[in-house]
């Protein structure tokens, strides 16, 4: 299982969560078999809300979940049109957000959780 989490810094698993998924300046990408991450510069990072294409920054990471605080409509059927789920960030880091998806305490985000330009988080 490859879960990608997007974060203000390349810290691997000490990496500070972002707030927002196509904006993040970094993905941390964990393996959770490996228990390794890895961490992958944001080249999509500066778009206008609504046009980003972060999934092109993942394309060949082979990624199973995505784990953020929030994501715009059309992210969550991106991912979810690739076969990826995608979950609410609770907690500070990457670790802790590890800890909380493998104990299954986090919720999915459906396209009704969707951000809006009313700052949803």
């Amino acid at each position: 299982m490859r879960i990608c989490i997007p974060t203000e810094t390349n810290a691997g698993k000490d990496a500070k969560v972002y707030s927002h998924f196509g904006s993040a300046p970094y993905f941390t990408v964990y393996d959770t078999e490996k228990d390794d991450s890895q961490s992958i510069e944001n080249s999509n990072q500066h778009h206008v809300h609504g046009a980003c294409h972060p999934i092109s920054v993942l394309t060949d990471k082979q990624i199973d979940v995505v784990v953020c605080a929030g994501m715009g409509m059309r992210a969550i059927q991106k991912l979810n049109g690739a076969g990826i789920k995608a979950y609410k960030a609770s907690g500070a880091t990457v670790l802790e957000i590890i800890g909380k998806y493998k104990a299954n305490e986090l919720k999915e985000i459906t396209l009704e959780d969707a951000c809006s330009h009313n700052g949803c988080h």
